[in-house]
């Protein structure tokens, strides 16, 4: 990517777990020294500055400053008032007071019991939850202790989930998980369907984990015609060569169609994205994605900085392009940031056949800010460990389309259904089984279900980090 900001959509996928340095500064940062780094960083990076008035260029005379930084007994209490519209607008902002720990957890490695899973309102509409396993990573505690996929819960320790008490019970180093079925009674209506505890639990203990988001590879042959199929699970640049490799073999196949399933990816390196739009859809030299930052920022930028561009090599090594004109992608609402990115920016090129249910609407990028003169890790103060990742930028595709807060709606709406989730990657699992009979019938599919129950967190939500852009400037 020509962009020299080089723009990363990160998936925060698990608790902070890593040790930090045992010793900082003999003198360390007072909390007006914190303060100051918080609203520094903000008056400069921030993408909705000029909304904010307390972060106005001119807002306060010295002592006013003085003043307003000493009225906030943390940083944490300023950051969160500084913030705009966090329920809707600015929803991914964050502070940390660790970023050793955060820089290592960005490396790939998490804590995780290996289990990918979903907690959804119950069908009645009560504040009650369950919990939906959507795949298992492999040499887990998860596999070794028989969870698979389509694996239900309703409870953990005994305790019946809710809203206001899932992010206790699940955040723990090991917990049991009480088991249930899914009984959607025979009818595609979802609010008659009802949770029935069966007795049995499995206990499932976190350990350090790195997931390649390659989960699932398959060939198959519809109508003549070669269909490739990948499950993708994070935009990973570790794993750049082994996503090119597996193009290759798509290539090496001659396939004619191809299906990404992004149903449980919500995020990565936005370089990922385009390398991975690029192999789809060749279209080198054109435009990705554009970028518009605070009003201060955007003036000192040029326009080719602010421009990603389609590319046909990833650091001198050649793509493994298939010049589709169509794709399937699949999408649950926990498709997020960098699969939104990718079905968004190849919209303007190539048809786009987008099955499933609307995605999670994160549109905006944000950057690791350090307290340092220039923001910058090199520089950063020794006295603390305190990092920012404000919203710095939003992207739009080539014809300008973004501000999908609500999410990028479906071609064919498709929710998941929990009594029949099938075998990831075969025929008989649903939404594959669906993308397979529009390309066998060049035809649309009926929904599965008649809505999809309400999604109130998944495996990303126990960080305490919201998935989204990452920038390195």
């Amino acid at each position: 990517m020509t962009n020299p900001y080089k723009v990363f959509l990160i998936c925060f996928t698990a608790f902070l777990f890593f040790g930090c340095f045992e010793d900082l500064d003999d003198n360390p940062a007072s909390v007006r020294d914190l303060n100051n780094f918080v609203w520094r960083g903000l008056n400069t990076y921030y993408l909705y500055k000029d909304e904010v008035p307390d972060l106005g260029n001119s807002r306060f005379t010295t002592s006013e400053y003085e003043n307003f930084l000493n009225s906030f007994n943390s940083p944490e209490a300023l950051f969160e008032h500084l913030r705009y519209q966090p329920q809707t607008v600015d929803r991914f902002s964050w502070i940390t007071n660790n970023y050793i720990e955060l820089e290592q957890l960005l490396n790939g490695t998490s804590l995780s019991t290996g289990m990918d899973f979903g907690l959804v309102r119950h069908p009645n509409g009560s504040n009650n939850i369950f919990g939906y396993v959507g795949y298992v990573l492999p040499n887990s505690s998860a596999s070794l202790q028989g969870v698979t996929r389509g694996t239900i819960f309703y409870a953990v320790n005994d305790v019946p989930l809710t809203r206001s008490n899932f992010s206790s019970l699940l955040q723990n180093r090991s917990f049991t998980i009480n088991l249930a079925n899914y009984n959607d009674n025979g009818t595609p209506d979802v609010l008659d369907d009802t949770i029935i505890p069966n007795g049995q639990s499995i206990t499932l203990t976190k350990s350090a984990l790195t997931e390649n988001p390659i989960f699932k590879t398959a060939l198959f042959t519809i109508a003549e015609q070669q269909v490739g199929y990948l499950m993708y699970n994070g935009f990973t640049r570790n794993f750049d060569a082994q996503l090119n490799a597996v193009f290759g073999d798509f290539k090496a196949n001659n396939v004619q169609n191809l299906i990404i399933d992004l149903r449980y990816n919500s995020g990565g390196s936005v370089n990922t994205a385009i390398l991975l739009s690029s192999m789809i859809a060749g279209q080198t030299g054109n435009v990705f994605s554009t970028e518009v930052w605070n009003t201060d920022i955007q003036s000192a930028l040029s326009v080719a900085q602010t421009t990603n561009y389609f590319t046909n090599s990833d650091n001198g090594v050649p793509l493994n392009i298939l010049n589709l004109s169509k794709v399937y992608i699949l999408t649950s609402k926990r498709s997020a940031s960098a699969s939104e990115l990718v079905i968004n920016c190849l919209d303007p090129y190539i048809d786009v056949i987008h099955i499933g249910t609307e995605t999670a609407g994160k549109f905006q990028a944000s950057i690791t800010v350090y307290d340092a003169p220039d923001f910058r890790r090199i520089n950063a103060n020794p006295a603390h460990l305190y990092a920012m990742q404000p919203l710095v930028l939003k992207s739009l595709n080539a014809v300008g389309y973004t501000d999908y807060s609500f999410g990028l709606v479906p071609d064919v709406l498709f929710p998941e259904n929990y009594a029949n989730m099938g075998t990831l990657g075969t025929e008989n699992e649903p939404l594959l089984a669906a993308a397979l009979q529009i390309i066998r019938d060049n035809s649309r599919v009926s929904p599965q279900v008649n809505q999809a129950l309400e999604l109130v967190a998944d495996k990303h939500m126990f960080a305490p980090v919201e998935v989204g852009m990452y920038v390195n400037p």
